[in-house]
């Protein structure tokens, strides 16, 4: 059904080992610091004003702007898609957090109204079943009260 194993030889193949080569520190060469005169001497404009005056100095190259900064790979579409879909996450855990709190309140509540029940059918049981009779209560005489419903009707 399966075929008989036969032996394989692993195939040798030539290595090439290839070694780092590693660079020279970089020695910084210091040059000597000294005064140097510039090669040119900036040309000096003079201007005369329209009421005569005669204003001479130095020609200012006007300051160059920075360059703008190049506009961001992330297109503003992708950018708001990504902050809508953070905000609907936000929504729903705070919508399931809302959920479990409002279970829990509510189990808080009916254990609340369990214990309550529990106390006050106690406290009913403690008086029916008292065994020293209290008799600071209104007691009614039901026979009494029958027979002066049956008089009171006939």
């Amino acid at each position: 059904m399966y075929p008989e194993p036969t032996p394989h030889v692993p195939v040798q193949r030539a290595v090439e080992v290839h070694q780092p080569t590693p660079y020279p520190p970089a020695v910084p060469v210091l040059a000597p610091l000294a005064p140097v005169q510039p090669n040119a001497v900036p040309a000096v404009a003079s201007i005369v004003l329209p009421d005569g005056r005669v204003v001479t100095g130095y020609a200012i190259n006007p300051a160059q702007p920075e360059p703008l900064a190049a506009k961001p790979a992330v297109s503003r579409t992708a950018v708001n898609l990504a902050l809508g879909g953070v905000g609907f996450l936000a929504v729903c855990g705070g919508l399931i957090l809302l959920t479990s709190f409002t279970a829990a309140l509510t189990a808080f509540i009916t254990q609340l109204i369990t214990l309550a029940a529990v106390i006050f059918g106690g406290w009913i049981a403690v008086q029916i079943f008292s065994a020293n009779g209290h008799q600071g209560g209104t007691t009614v005489n039901i026979h009494k009260a029958v027979i002066k419903r049956n008089k009171f009707h006939s």
